[in-house]
């Protein structure tokens, strides 16, 4: 099943069952630079949306120290019952001397990674919902640098809750969330801080040029 993140559906078909072929990658309208919360934003001092960019990429331009940070994107999904792989490429311009910081854990290099969310999540992380939220596995947690660069992860491997359990330990609820995607998300932070937001201290710009699902 090859779906070049073909689990992507409008809002108004969220709630249906997935064809075995979509659009490929969502385009810049399409994804949400947040999370919102409760009506908050958490990536202060971004837009809304990310930008068009040269051959149906989407961009945004990091926020610098004391004008915010990006916390997370996301883009609307189906479920990834019967998904492999997600592999992401992308793309980041940076000034010479830049470097990125993680917000909340500014001792921690700065990092990019991937989460999927189940629908309906209400963002308290207690009981069932602890499991609503799903980490990519630490190697695929990988350092903000100027480049290219691309991350493969297979669902096969050892992603964690909110919590940091292992789906290895509550399978039934890493498959309930696979069932039932609502969003998949890159996510800015560190490594104890996933999506807890990320500022550059010069101009540099994030590029997203393909994200698979396989």
């Amino acid at each position: 099943m090859t779906m070049s993140l073909r689990h992507f559906i409008p809002l108004a078909l969220a709630a249906s069952v997935v064809p075995a072929a979509l659009a490929a990658m969502p385009p810049a309208e399409a994804w949400e630079i947040g999370p919102i919360v409760r009506v908050k934003n958490y990536s202060e001092g971004m837009p809304f949306n990310p930008d068009r960019g040269a051959n149906g990429s989407v961009i945004f331009e990091f926020p610098q120290a004391g004008s915010g940070q990006v916390d997370a994107m996301t883009a609307r999904v189906g479920p990834l019952t019967g998904a492999r792989t997600i592999t992401m490429r992308y793309r980041i311009d940076a000034a010479r001397g830049t470097r990125f910081v993680a917000d909340e854990t500014p001792g921690e290099p700065a990092t990019i990674s991937l989460y999927f969310q189940r629908r309906g999540d209400n963002w308290n992380a207690k009981g069932a919902y602890e499991s609503f939220r799903w980490y990519v596995p630490s190697r695929a947690v990988v350092p903000l640098s100027p480049g290219l660069h691309t991350i493969t992860v297979g669902m096969d491997e050892n992603w964690t809750n909110v919590h940091g359990r292992s789906n290895r330990e509550i399978p039934d609820g890493f498959a309930a969330a696979l069932e039932d995607t609502a969003r998949l998300g890159i996510a800015f932070g560190s490594a104890s801080r996933r999506s807890h937001g990320v500022y550059a201290t010069g101009p540099a710009r994030f590029t997203l040029l393909s994200l698979d699902v396989d």
